[in-house]
């Protein structure tokens, strides 16, 4: 499998973008910005983008959405829940002290359960909301990895006193949908390093 970080945006977002080395189809997760060097990185690596996927809302996930989407003529697939926070992701900014630019539309929702193939690997979608109603993380468990998007990070969890953020709902996602996996998991999160899934539940002090 093709795998690439990028931290990306004034939040230094971590955007990954994921490959099949046979079928060079690929999939951008997170473009929070930069889309220059995104784009860069995906012509270096040879790959044919078919999607991009937020795995929530937020502006600094979703800036360069706009501008990926146009150069790549790929999908843009989000959950429902979270689409709503695409056309304020430059007001929003704005409020931080930063720019971004408002995204467009989804082309299709991301929903618990489903499974995005990506040439010869699968991606699962986990709903996890709490640090937005939409919230998803990415589970590539052929691979023993997830994306955790914002739910959780190496030592923490993601915030949950933004709009329609909930503290309770993000410790039962966490517990029930990822402390599930194999300890072994390596979990990507939205900022930040790597962890793994059983460190987290050993150690992070949220939890």
């Amino acid at each position: 499998m093709i795998f690439e970080v990028l931290v990306v945006g004034p939040l230094e977002v971590n955007c990954f973008i994921i490959g099949c080395e046979k079928s060079k189809e690929g999939v951008v997760v997170d473009p929070g910005g930069d889309a220059d060097r995104i784009i860069a990185a995906v012509s270096r690596l040879g790959l044919r983008i078919s999607r991009v996927i937020n795995t929530h809302g937020h502006f600094d996930h979703v800036g360069g959405n706009g501008e990926v989407l146009k150069r790549t003529g790929a999908k843009l697939l989000i959950h429902e829940l979270d689409a709503q926070f695409l056309s304020r992701a430059a007001d929003v900014a704005t409020r931080f002290g930063t720019t971004a630019e408002n995204s467009p539309q989804p082309d299709g929702f991301l929903e618990d359960g489903m499974t995005i193939s990506v040439g010869d690997y699968r991606m699962e979608v986990l709903h996890t909301p709490g640090h937005t109603p939409g919230g998803c993380c990415l589970l590539i468990a052929g691979e023993g990895l997830i994306l955790t998007g914002d739910t959780l990070f190496a030592g923490g969890v993601g915030r949950t006193d933004f709009p329609g953020g909930s503290h309770t709902m993000l410790i039962e996602s966490i517990r029930t949908r990822l402390f599930g996996l194999p300890d072994a998991t390596r979990a990507y999160p939205g900022h930040g390093p790597a962890t793994t899934i059983g460190h987290e539940k050993r150690h992070n002090p949220f939890i």
